[in-house]
Order: structure tokens, then sequence, then C-alpha cells
């Protein structure tokens, strides 16, 4: 089978099979080009040329109890990050319309936590009823663990989609975090789901893990259905259990774009958090397998600047999407650099 075979099965099928997504990282660097010609090929069916830019916000920092070997906001690895308790609503509201300034669709705010109080659901909810009355951005929330009711409430008040990593496979997860556990997370995603958001889950790679359990990671998202999967690449954090994991090749990571698009096809597939470190040169290419990315950083990493993107993005062929233009016609969408 070539790899067109492979997208075209891809797109006939709705995904390609346990095997064949290995076979996509075991190809090699000789056959990158033909391997993301083809995920172009399925990216494009989907997405065409569009390229959708999110902004993150760090709405409560360096605090988490949780143990997970990769993230220096978890508390106990003492870190070099800002530490703070949830922002306010107006400071929230500002990184949004700074959001949009710097032409964003998504805007996501993200807690480190095990799982959100309800005075900062509350908070949540109070910043996206002002957002949404401003501005035309999608609101994405990142708050842990979801319990009870509170998936609800925040669709109620207007949280468009709800992000919960899988992080990586179910066999590989408790070398990743003991203090809570993969189901917790798949009941996360399910419970938002269930109330109505669109569920964002992807994972990291390059934490050691064999190809394997990425692909186990990949067909997991699958078949939770997921809309949007940001795949980042492990950028090690000083004094995190991770902090010598060797960085994975660019190769590598283009690769890894190119089966989660394989087998989630029609997904939003983000290049995500260490994409300029671990793509480097390559970062254009990341496009042809991926459909959106994240601008102006990663919660406690910088990453590229909004002009730098969006010259990478037009200069590489193609176009950003425009908060509320998302499925209007061609001649409605504009760039959004000179």
């Amino acid at each position: 089978m070539t790899w067109t075979d492979l997208a075209d099965k891809s797109l006939r099928e709705g995904s390609i099979s346990r095997e064949e997504a290995l076979s996509v990282l075991n190809s090699t660097d000789a056959e990158l080009l033909e391997v993301l010609a083809a995920a172009f090929r399925v990216r494009s069916h989907f997405h065409g040329n569009k390229v959708r830019v999110h902004v993150l916000q760090n709405a409560k920092s360096g605090v988490c109890p949780e143990d997970c070997s990769f993230c220096s906001q978890a508390a106990q690895y003492h870190s070099p990050v800002p530490q703070y308790g949830i922002q306010t609503v107006e400071e929230l509201v500002e990184g949004a319309r700074k959001a949009h300034e710097m032409g964003a669709v998504t805007y996501c705010m993200v807690t480190s936590t095990r799982g959100p109080s309800a005075k900062e659901v509350e908070r949540i909810c109070e910043a996206t009823r002002i957002i949404k009355s401003e501005t035309p951005l999608k609101v994405c929330a990142s708050l842990g663990l979801l319990l009870g009711d509170q998936a609800s409430t925040l669709r109620s008040a207007g949280v468009d989609r709800y992000n919960h990593n899988l992080e990586t496979s179910e066999e590989f997860y408790p070398s990743v975090c003991t203090s809570h556990t993969f189901q917790d997370r798949l009941n996360t995603i399910r419970s938002a789901k269930a109330a109505g958001m669109e569920a964002c889950a992807g994972g990291i790679v390059g934490m050691g893990e064999t190809p394997e359990d990425r692909v186990e990671l990949a067909l997991s998202l699958r078949e939770l259905e997921v809309e949007s999967v940001p795949v980042n690449f492990l950028n090690a954090r000083p004094n995190t259990p991770f902090e010598k994991v060797p960085q994975l090749s660019p190769t590598d990571c283009l690769r890894s774009l190119a089966m989660f698009r394989f087998t989630n096809p029609s997904a939003d597939v983000r290049a995500a958090g260490g994409r300029e470190i671990c793509l480097s040169h390559l970062q254009p290419f990341a496009l042809y397998p991926a459909n959106s990315i994240f601008t102006n950083g990663y919660l406690t990493t910088p990453g590229q600047e909004p002009s730098a993107d969006w010259e990478m993005i037009v200069q590489a062929g193609f176009v950003p999407v425009v908060a509320g233009a998302e499925g209007a016609p061609a001649e409605q969408e504009k760039l959004l650099i000179d």
C-alpha cells in the first residue's frame, strides 16, 4: 500500500488500522515528504488550506497538587514558574481581547489544578459570558477533572470546548502520572461531550513512550470522537522528573502529526506545545498534517510571536481563519497580515 493509498483509506473508512498507524511512525526520513503529502491529502479534504490560530491564557499558575511528570506547574517539583491563584474576571476578559487582536479564533483559559472549585467555575463562567458578548471568539476551558454538574454549568455559560488531554496511552500513563488515573481523564472528556461541549483532547509525544503508545493514544482519541487533537512535543522542563528525557527529532515530530491526521482525519489537529523547539526549521511542514496552531506561548514557556506565525502560515501557502468567519465563503475571509 502506498502512502496515497493510506490517505484514501483514511478518507474512505474514517481512519486507518493500528498496524498502518504504526507504519507511519516507522517510516524513514527518505519517505517523509511522501507521508506529509498523503497527510495533506486528508487535511485538505476536511480543512482546505485554512489554519486556525488558538491562544492560551494561564488563568491559574504553578499551584497544582498533581504529579504529572512533564509539568512545571506541579507544585511539588519547585520549577521556576509564576505562582498565583485564579485570575480576576477582568484579567480573563482582557486576555480574550488581546487574543482577538492577535487573530485567534479560539481562546482557552487554563488552570493548574486537579479540578475546579465552585468559585473557579463561576469565575470562568462570568468571564465567558462577557467574552462571548464582546468578541466572536470560541471559548475553551481547561480546568482539570470535572465532577457533578460542572460540565453543564460551563456549557450553559457559553463555553464551546473543554480541553483535557489523555497525554499518552493507558499502558504508559502510570509512568506519567500517579495522582489520578487514565480513567479519570476519560470520564472528564465524556462528561464534557455529554454536556454539549466539543472535546479537545490530545497528548504529549516524546516522553519516553514507544511508537505503539503513540498509536494507542491516537486510537483512544478516535474512539472518543474528539473534535480537537492538540499534539504537544515534550520540551523538558527544569526540576521535573522528565527533565533529562531526550528531545524528539523534527522528523519524528512530523511523522507523529501525520499519524494523528490519518487516525483522526476530520479532527482539528493542532501542532501545540514544543512546536518551535522540537520542529525547529521544519515548523512550516507541520501545517501539512495539522490545521491549527497555538501562538504567543504555552502557559509557562514562550512561543513564536503572532506576527512570525502569520508570516509562516502565509509564506507556506495557507490562510489564517478569521474569528467569526469559519464556514463563510472563501471570498468573505481575509488574511490577517498585510
